[in-house]
C-alpha cells in the first residue's frame, strides 16, 4: 500500500540557502508527497521564499525538537521524515524509505556524508554511520524517519532543548530496531569548518558526555548555541 510521506524541516534564518534546498524536495510533492516548514520565528526573508515552495508552513518559538514536534503534530502523511535545513537527501529517498517500510522496519536513518573535502571527515563520516548502526541511535544529520503510528506510539519527540535525536532514537528503540540504509545524505560541514574539526569533535564528543552524565539539555544548549 502506497503510504504519503511528511518531510518535516525546522528553519530559522535560511533565507540564503532555502529555495536551493526546497527545489530539490519539489519531485517528492509532484509524487504527492508533502513538505511541511516549521519557522522559528525568523527575521529574515526565510518564509517568504519558502511559502511557494511547500504544501503546510507554521510558525513556533525556536527550538528543533519544539519546530519538529508542531510539525509532525499537523502533518497529513502516514510517514514522518525529519530533515534539516542544511541537508541533501539521496534521489531515490522516496523509494528507499518505502522499501524499508515494506521489510517489516518501523523507523530508519540514512547514512550521512559531509559536504566538505577534507580527508578527516571521511572518517567521522564512518565513525558516525558505524556507531549509529551498532548502537541504534540516530543523529538528526542522518535524516531519521518514522511511521506515524511508531511515532504515536512512543510518545512522539522529547521537548527538550538539545539531544532530543538520541533520546527519540532510544523511545524507538525500545519497540523496534531500525533500518540503517546505505544510502547517503550529504550535510554541511560549514560548522566543521569554521570552529576547525578536530576541535568540533572534542566539543560534540564533551557535550555527549555530560548530557550522559545528567547535564541538563537545558544548559547544554546553551554552549551548543552561545
Amino acid at each position: 500500500m502506497w503510504q504519503k510521506i511528511s518531510i518535516i524541516i525546522p528553519v530559522l534564518n535560511e533565507a540564503e540557502t532555502i529555495q536551493s534546498f526546497l527545489q530539490a524536495l519539489q519531485p517528492l510533492r509532484k509524487q504527492g508527497h508533502e513538505v511541511v516548514l516549521v519557522d522559528g520565528h525568523s527575521n529574515d526573508d526565510t518564509c517568504a521564499l519558502a511559502r511557494p515552495l511547500v504544501d503546510r508552513m507554521f510558525s513556533s518559538q525556536p527550538g528543533r525538537a519544539r519546530q519538529q514536534i508542531l510539525g509532525a503534530k499537523m502533518s497529513t502523511g502516514q510517514v514522518l521524515l525529519f530533515l534539516h535545513a542544511d541537508t541533501k537527501l539521496p534521489e531515490k529517498a522516496e523509494q528507499d524509505i518505502l522499501s524499508a517500510l515494506a521489510q517489516g522496519f518501523f523507523w530508519g536513518r540514512f547514512d550521512v556524508q559531509l559536504s566538505g573535502s577534507h580527508w578527516l571527515f571521511r572518517v567521522i563520516e564512518k565513525m558516525m554511520n558505524w556507531r549509529s548502526c551498532l548502537t541504534g541511535i540516530a543523529t538528526g544529520d542522518q535524516s531519521l524517519f518514522v511511521s506515524k503510528m511508531l511515532y504515536n506510539d512512543v510518545g512522539g519527540m522529547p521537548a527538550i532543548e538539545l539531544m532530543e535525536d538520541i533520546e527519540f532514537s532510544k523511545r524507538l528503540l525500545k519497540f523496534c530496531k531500525p533500518a540503517c540504509l546505505k544510502s547517503i545524505v550529504i550535510t554541511s560541514s560549514k560548522r566543521w569548518e569554521k570552529n576547525g574539526i578536530l576541535r568540533t569533535i572534542l566539543f560534540m564528543w564533551t557535550l555527549r558526555l555530560q548530557y550522559f552524565f545528567g547535564i541538563k539539555p537545558e544548559v547544554l544548549v546553551k554552549k551548543y548555541y552561545p
